[in-house]
């Protein structure tokens, strides 16, 4: 039995600089944030700003794209890791502290930031005209999500395409993160950094157009017939990933020019969306 790819993948729980990151864009207002003073009331955050949390990620971010930093926040305990990066922003007089692993808590909102909180001016996301220049430019390769919603598995998926060599990654439609999920960031272990990111409303227009500009386009499902492993990946090439649960959405599946599988032993259903990308990626890159 082939393992299924694409649909019900997912059962329960989470399992030199960027030419393109420096000309940051204002996006619609998220959720207020704010950061905690040491014994002081929460103070207000700009709301067009990003909270980059996690060591690898925020360390990414000022490798890549350092004009974007505006503060940086970072505990006791990672601050023998961070000796280039608080240099750096006291010359440039960035605005940096070394603060107790709650308020960093309530910065991140959440517990799992390594360490380190990196507040950044929003990440700039490329009209898919610029992702189609750059993979004509390149004869490279992205990957696209049709609706995939884990931020663990985006994540994940992303530090993959990075640790692959992709140029880009492209969104559909997301919920309930219009932006990356802060979750999804920290997982991708810096990869995002590396990546050319844009997002569209039509997942499907967008990718006729790229066909349309000779762009290859496949799609993973798990039912598909041809095997991924030994499949002619041509370039330039995107990458589909379907939903956790419900796979490729029919219009995306019919732009695809071609849909394979992830074959396994038949012992257990499904791979992981994340899982299978990576056996996807290591196919998609294999002899180039």
């Amino acid at each position: 039995m082939p393992t299924v790819f694409g649909a019900r993948l997912f059962r329960g729980g989470a399992p030199g600089a960027s030419p393109w990151h420096h000309a940051p864009l204002v996006t619609a207002p998220r959720r207020k944030q704010g950061f905690v003073e040491r014994g002081g009331p929460r103070e207000p955050r700009d709301l067009r700003s990003e909270v980059v949390q996690g060591l690898r990620a925020g360390l990414a971010v000022f490798a890549r794209r350092p004009d974007d930093v505006v503060r940086v926040v970072y505990t006791r305990e990672v601050r023998s890791e961070l000796a280039d990066l608080v240099r750096w922003a006291t010359r440039a007089s960035i605005p940096c502290a070394e603060v107790a692993a709650g308020e960093l808590d309530r910065l991140g909102e959440s517990s799992h930031h390594e360490g380190l909180c990196v507040v950044t001016r929003p990440r700039r996301w490329a009209p898919a005209r610029e992702l189609g220049d750059v993979l004509d430019r390149t004869r490279g390769a992205a990957v696209a999500f049709d609706r995939v919603r884990n931020p663990y598995n985006v994540g994940a998926i992303l530090r993959s395409a990075a640790f692959f060599g992709f140029d880009a990654a492209l969104f559909g439609a997301q919920a309930p993160h219009p932006d990356l999920a802060p979750t999804a960031i920290r997982v991708a272990e810096g990869g995002v950094e590396h990546l050319l990111v844009s997002r569209t409303t039509d997942l499907a227009d967008t990718l006729a157009r790229l066909r349309e500009r000779g762009v290859r386009v496949v799609g993973a499902d798990g039912r598909a017939t041809e095997s991924a492993v030994g499949f002619a990946f041509e370039r330039p090439t995107v990458l589909v990933l379907g939903n956790e649960r419900e796979g490729l959405g029919d219009r995306v599946r019919a732009q695809c020019d071609a849909i394979v599988a992830v074959r396994g032993s038949g012992a257990v259903e499904s791979l992981n969306v994340a899982v299978a990308a990576g056996v996807l990626m290591a196919e998609v890159t294999r002899g180039s």
